[in-house]
């Protein structure tokens, strides 16, 4: 008899390891969607997140899902699970809270890897006259950092001079909202930067410097009815946020799809101008990539990097004068020498000039029969002139929308309206 308890009794082991295995956290979190008992092997360096430059980075929200495989790069869902290239500015990813469920997600660089490096190596060399240094003592050191330490509050003094369109004409009620919307913190709901620890104050700084389109995400959110996509987090020099595809993919899209576009980008440009809170939303520069279109075909401000701010109830409370001041702040990404905008020389119709100049046409153009076609490359040329005034220039683009109001179809395409438009004169 006794030879016969030796299977059981290895039974017994080979159970209780396997139930060990799955009560294990990390093991599960780490188990790839397409073989889940296999745990994988990577190399996944701090380097490539950026983590080994913080706190001259944007945040660490995020590196949990990094690092428990619960973001993934499309590589990873292959076998060979290789890391994509670091020089890319964007990577396509997979984001899971539950480990079944998953969504695609952007994961961007703020700027490129090499502008990156070189900003880097100009801190170094420009503060501390050596090759290599530590980025955060440096940044530390510098008088406009050292005010920051000593501030209570965001004021506009703190950001003159810094390259982003979006601070270039602050109000106190803007910057108000970046201290108390700013996501890579615990959120204290106060307009004062008593919670924001050192690093989380460098961290800000560092991010408004290079690429203020993480901040804009964070202060203007999605649920809310803005048109940017959402931002799930950061992680060294990456941002994560939802997933959408480049304008540039719909240049070739059949015409009813192509309206329906055109319409919404009317839209977002109309919102852009006038909204609840009163602030003026305008382009420094627009291309292929500037909007993005979601799988339900909704279309959205992809990259905000270009956009200026302009507060209609409080105006801006840094004269133009003070804009020139400059500091290693003033140009981590940017020419040192690059003249400022005037915060007086923006009109309403800068954007809608910029847009009927560089995308409507290439979404547009030879869509659809005549005379329509002739009248809607009419309108665009009107436009793109920007010879006419505000008012006028209104009155030609609310007739383009009329025109292709009815060139845009009603079907489950448009998951965003749809069934919505059946019953609804809007659409």
């Amino acid at each position: 008899t006794e030879p016969r308890k030796h299977p059981r009794i290895a039974d017994l082991l080979m159970l209780l390891l396997v139930l060990a295995l799955s009560c294990n956290p990390s093991t599960a979190a780490t188990a790839s969607p397409s073989a889940p008992h296999i745990k994988p092997s990577y190399s996944f360096g701090r380097t490539f997140l950026g983590l080994d430059k913080c706190n001259a980075c944007i945040g660490t929200s995020i590196c949990k899902k990094f690092f428990k495989e619960e973001i993934r790069f499309d590589t990873w869902l292959s076998s060979r699970l290789k890391l994509p290239p670091s020089y890319l500015l964007s990577y396509s990813g997979n984001y899971t809270d539950d480990a079944k469920s998953w969504r695609l997600v952007d994961i961007t660089r703020l700027t490129s890897k090499y502008r990156h490096d070189r900003a880097d190596k100009r801190i170094c060399t420009s503060l501390l006259k050596t090759k290599t240094c530590s980025l955060e003592r440096a940044l530390r050191r510098t008088h406009r950092f050292q005010k920051w330490l000593r501030a209570k509050r965001l004021t506009p003094d703190l950001v003159q001079g810094l390259s982003s369109p979006m601070l270039r004409c602050p109000s106190q009620r803007l910057l108000d909202r970046i201290v108390r919307r700013y996501a890579e913190v615990p959120d204290a709901g106060s307009i004062y930067m008593d919670h924001l620890t050192d690093r989380d104050k460098l961290r800000l700084l560092y991010t408004l410097s290079v690429n203020s389109h993480p901040i804009l995400l964070q202060i203007f959110p999605d649920v809310e009815g803005w048109p940017f996509p959402r931002y799930l987090g950061s992680c060294g020099r990456l941002v994560v946020s939802a997933s959408t595809r480049p304008l540039r993919d719909f240049y070739s899209a059949v015409p009813e799809v192509a309206a329906d576009l055109a319409l919404q980008l009317l839209a977002v440009l109309r919102s852009m101008g006038t909204n609840d809170l009163n602030y003026f939303f305008y382009f420094t520069h627009v291309d292929a990539g500037t909007f993005g279109v979601f799988s339900n075909g909704h279309l959205f401000i992809r990259d905000a990097s270009t956009l200026g701010i302009i507060d209609k109830e409080e105006g801006s409370q840094l004269i133009d004068g003070q804009q020139e001041y400059k500091d290693i702040f003033s140009c981590l990404t940017v020419d040192c020498q690059s003249a400022f905008v005037s915060c007086n020389s923006i009109r309403e119709k800068h954007s809608l000039v910029m847009v009927c100049q560089e995308l409507l046409p290439k979404l547009l153009k030879g869509k659809f029969l005549q005379p329509v076609q002739e009248k809607i490359d009419s309108f665009l040329q009107h436009c793109a002139d920007g010879l006419a005034d505000d008012q006028s220039l209104n009155e030609a683009v609310a007739k383009l929308a009329e025109l292709l109001k009815p060139l845009r179809s009603c079907d489950s395409r448009f998951a965003y309206r749809y069934p919505d438009c059946k019953y609804s004169d809007k659409y």
